[in-house]
């Protein structure tokens, strides 16, 4: 080869590099919480999703916009007065381990969801609607149901309902497939370290077009503080919520490389009872001690502005909120007088239960230790590792007599935090059962009437508030710490942030 053809091939592939660089990169990601298993039927963590909607598709897709769209469904229509669904299925869409995407697929998710497997996990009763899919041929799907679920086509879009590969499952088996997901998601995980971090790179086959980064790195962070650290030095990109303290924005946001990004989001927070024993049992205490603590002056002093007082465990954006709802008041002498009145004497000890790494609520707590302090109950304060709280404490009702309870009600339907919070036998209920509930909360899932829906869930929510089943406390924006080379990045309401289209300058 001449010497001026190698050096002009030299040139352009040099060219090519440089072009090729420029349109390309690394993300780093800081995580609050190692989710544990990344098989979505194992999973209630809006972290997991933060992840998993990058590795995973459904059916169906909504994204920032909250606009539900096709994901390996291409169209859909309900038959038999709603109670079967049937699912075109986009075609010529592969696994990241080159299996194919069909019906079969779709089936064997349901199937694994809806039986032994799924009854081990926290999902299944969010898909209790279904009977059971059946294969119509290879690109199509029924889903027959046991009533119209109104939430249904949105519950298809995350969390249990993502397709997974029956193949690959077979093959490697059930363990394996949870710290070694394969799905059809832009991206594919290719090293996953349990407590430190996961890596993905891009999957150039993905049905939606090869994203634009290369890979991205979801490092578990705990420590706010360490991941706030991280992002001013450089060496993460992005901060997911809840990381972010209140009280750290205006120093992240006066930093060069830095800024915080706010959305109004569906997440919640509130302080649960133990409605079973001690002295939370008793409704007059439940009811003393939610008056006891002025919620807008902890808004006012330590959400800087981030969230507002709710009055039932959802924000506005829920399908079921009742804006006529009012919070019960700040009230000290009246909750005095409930607890005189229930015999609780001056000086008695409560535990609250709070997830340890959660900077902002761990203020949050001390405030209402400081509130409960005034009407004579002395409040400690017990923090846990978050999986721990989440997985093993709240579940088996070893919580004291008040625990904290984030929910993120991705839905946008107080169906999904009301059945899960109030109904008998789930997760998230673990010393309540109330038949007059669980009618109500099974009665909703049937109705396809949006006005008379919306209706019975704004009866659930009042009907919770009554009993004080928890103290809700805020509705609370998702604050995104984005550093400064992070490109056409678009904050999701719910955490759910899709990765297609974000890229770095290098």
């Amino acid at each position: 080869m001449k010497k001026t053809t190698l050096f002009k091939a030299c040139t352009l592939a040099v060219a090519m590099a440089a072009a090729s660089a420029s349109h390309a990169g690394s993300l780093t990601i800081a995580s609050p919480q190692d989710p544990g298993s990344w098989d979505p039927i194992d999973t209630f963590l809006v972290n997991w999703a933060s992840v998993g909607t990058n590795i995973f598709d459904g059916l169906t897709y909504r994204g920032p916009d909250l606009e539900l769209v096709p994901g390996l469904a291409t169209s859909w229509e309900e038959l038999d007065d709603g109670k079967r669904i049937r699912f075109t299925l986009r075609e010529g869409v592969v696994f990241h381990n080159g299996e194919p995407f069909d019906a079969e697929a779709v089936k064997f998710t349901f199937d694994r969801l809806l039986g032994d497997e799924g009854a081990r996990g926290p999902q299944r009763s969010n898909y209790t609607a279904i009977s059971h899919v059946t294969v119509v041929d290879d690109t199509t799907v029924d889903f027959f149901l046991y009533q119209p679920d109104p939430v249904l086509l949105t519950k298809l879009a995350a969390y249990g309902a993502m397709i997974v590969p029956p193949g690959y499952i077979e093959e490697h088996g059930e363990e394996y497939f949870d710290t070694h997901p394969v799905g059809t998601g832009p991206f594919k995980v290719v090293e996953y370290t349990p407590r430190s971090d996961v890596k993905l790179e891009a999957f150039a086959e993905h049905w939606g077009g090869a994203p634009k980064l290369d890979s991205v790195t979801y490092r578990f962070i705990s420590e706010p503080s360490t991941a706030v650290a991280e992002l001013q030095a450089g060496r993460v990109d992005i901060v997911l919520p809840p990381t972010v303290p209140i009280g750290m924005i205006d120093s992240i946001n006066a930093h060069p490389n830095a800024e915080v990004v706010s959305v109004a989001s569906p997440t919640v927070e509130a302080l649960r009872f133990n409605t079973q024993s001690g002295i939370t049992a008793d409704e007059r205490v439940r009811q003393a001690i939610i008056m006891a603590v002025d919620r807008q002056a902890i808004v006012d002093s330590i959400l800087a502005g981030e969230g507002s007082v709710i009055a039932s465990f959802q924000g506005e954006q829920s399908f079921g909120f009742d804006a006529s709802l009012e919070p019960y008041p700040f009230d000290p002498q009246q909750a005095q007088a409930l607890l005189t009145e229930a015999g609780v004497e001056p000086g008695t000890e409560l535990q609250i239960d709070i997830r340890g790494n959660d900077a902002t609520f761990a203020e949050v707590a001390q405030v209402v230790a400081a509130y409960l302090q005034g009407v004579g109950l002395n409040a400690s304060i017990q923090p846990y590792e978050t999986n721990v709280l989440l997985n093993d404490i709240i579940p088996a009702g070893r919580t004291g007599a008040m625990f904290q309870q984030k929910w993120g009600g991705w839905t946008f339907d107080f169906d999904n935090t009301a059945y899960l919070m109030y109904h008998s036998g789930e997760r998230w209920n673990p010393y309540d059962s109330d038949a007059t509930l669980d009618e109500m909360l099974d009665a909703q899932r049937s109705i396809t009437d949006r006005a008379e829906r919306e209706t019975l869930l704004q009866f659930v929510a009042r009907y919770t508030k009554e009993r004080a089943l928890e103290m809700p406390l805020y509705s609370l924006n998702a604050l995104y710490g984005v550093g400064s080379r992070v490109e056409n990045f678009e904050p999701a309401p719910d955490n759910r942030i899709r990765l297609t289209d974000v890229d770095v300058t290098e």
